[in-house]
């Protein structure tokens, strides 16, 4: 079946794993993921299955909410506690001067991704530079950070709640924060709780799913119909239906937006109308 997974990721798993564990349950080999989360981090983990691994790219650019633990007073390799601890900061900081400071990073911010990234440079992953004991100049990108509040503090420890848009490093966003502080910031903890329509509530971890597969339930695989509640629209005529099989643009005159698309009760695939052009939702269709 061609669908959707929400996973909820447990620490110490690198996305690829999460995959590749995917892929066994199932017994399916196209399998991919839609935005990678460190092995630290935890959570929500879009997985998508079959010809749905064409919405991936789309999923992933949604925004994503997290709540991120942190801990000021010295720096990493990594900006979290995975990496070798640098350098450190005697700098005492208030509760106060932490939620002035949060107020410079709301909004559209300009973001140098850290070293320990897994993006690519000439074709090689900045990780994998940056454990050769090489660092290379990295260009800021535009991110936008929605929601950024202080959750809890305690003068050193703290956790921080943060809605942001796709590419956004939370590492590199406290390790900036600790850098306006006059000190260091290191994250100490990441779960991401929100990908788009995507949360926990509906999210299941990889040892629920081999339960429910060993019992022969496989609820946990959505098909692509039901993963994606847009509005349901009607789609008539051969030469239109072809069209929009084979990717093609149809004059539909409806409201801009993503839809569900059918023909006759049968569920054709996603679509977008942008001044009445129906389209199918990234080329995906069934």
């Amino acid at each position: 079946m061609d669908g959707i997974i929400n996973v909820d990721k447990s620490s110490g798993m690198t996305s690829f794993d999460v995959v590749r564990k995917v892929k066994k349950i199932l017994k399916m080999r196209k399998v991919g993921h839609t935005g990678t989360l460190d092995p630290l981090a935890t959570g929500i983990l879009v997985i998508c299955t079959g010809r749905a691994t064409k919405l991936a790219q789309s999923i992933e650019g949604e925004a994503k909410t997290y709540v991120a633990g942190f801990e000021l007073g010295y720096k990493t390799t990594t900006y979290d506690i995975e990496g070798e601890v640098v350098d450190r900061s005697d700098v005492l900081v208030t509760r106060e001067e932490v939620e002035g400071i949060l107020e410079k990073f709301r909004g559209e911010i300009d973001q140098v991704p850290p070293m320990y990234s897994a993006l690519k440079v000439d074709g090689k992953r900045l990780y994998e530079l940056a454990r050769e004991g090489v660092e290379i100049e990295r260009k800021s990108r535009r991110v936008t950070i929605d929601k950024l509040e202080l959750v809890n503090f305690d003068g050193r420890k703290g956790t921080l709640l943060c809605e942001v848009s796709k590419g956004t490093y939370i590492r590199s966003l406290i390790y900036d924060i600790g850098e306006e502080l006059k000190t260091f910031g290191v994250m100490t903890s990441l779960r991401r709780t929100q990908v788009g329509g995507y949360d926990l509530s509906t999210a299941y971890t990889i040892d629920e799913m081999e339960r429910m597969a060993e019992a022969g339930d496989m609820s946990f695989h959505k098909g692509v119909e039901e993963s994606f509640q847009y509005p349901e629209i009607e789609l008539t005529g051969e030469k239109n239906i072809k069209l929009f099989n084979n990717g093609n643009t149809v004059v539909y005159r409806k409201a801009d937006g993503k839809y569900r698309v059918y023909s006759e009760g049968k569920f054709l695939g996603l679509a977008t109308i942008v001044r009445n052009r129906l389209k199918g939702y990234k080329y995906y269709n069934v």
